[in-house]
């Protein structure tokens, strides 16, 4: 498993080991000793399955109460996926990160607690499958705009088109709005 930095503080891009021939092929997605032996000691309590059309967009969402690690991947498909840091502490507070994660690919993103997270689907369909470091709290969700301009995120949404949105989504808070993490 190659762990990769992206440019926000505490957020990976990882890349497993990937063992294919004629018949298919074989990957380890989890792994909780080459984690600890990356400096990652997770302790998930909840996995989680999506499946989603072409143009929909989940997010922004993050939790305030039992904040939520997520190791995040496709199994199916493709989608546009990013990260926002929402930590008052981190020197990349208010910064995005978005890259394809697609069935061919292979790649997964950890998303650490303090970040809202969403994705945009790309392909006609896409299985979205996660670990979770905490439990659902729908309590204490909330969405950030996928649009807010302070923000800034450069989803790829084609010319023309809106992505189709729940209504909490489409009802996100702006950044000034926000509820933040210490």
């Amino acid at each position: 498993m190659i762990f990769e930095p992206t440019p926000l503080a505490g957020l990976y891009l990882l890349q497993p080991k990937v063992f294919g021939d004629e018949r298919g092929f074989f990957l380890e997605s989890w792994n909780a000793e080459t984690f600890r032996e990356a400096g990652f000691d997770l302790d998930f309590v909840q996995d989680n399955h999506s499946r989603s059309a072409r143009g929909i967009l989940r997010g922004l969402h993050f939790q305030t109460e039992h904040p939520q690690g997520k190791l995040v991947r496709v199994t199916s498909g493709a989608v546009f996926d990013i990260a926002v840091d929402l930590r008052r502490s981190s020197p990349t507070l208010g910064q995005w990160y978005g890259v394809e994660l697609n069935a061919a690919n292979h790649r997964m993103l950890w998303v650490p607690p303090g970040f809202a997270h969403g994705f945009y689907v790309l392909s006609e369909y896409a299985d979205f499958q996660y670990k979770c470091t905490d439990y659902y709290h729908p309590a204490s969700e909330v969405s950030l705009a996928w649009d807010d301009s302070t923000v800034g995120v450069n989803w790829p949404i084609p010319a023309g088109e809106q992505p189709r949105l729940s209504a909490k989504d489409a009802a996100g808070l702006a950044w000034a709005d926000l509820p933040l993490f210490d």
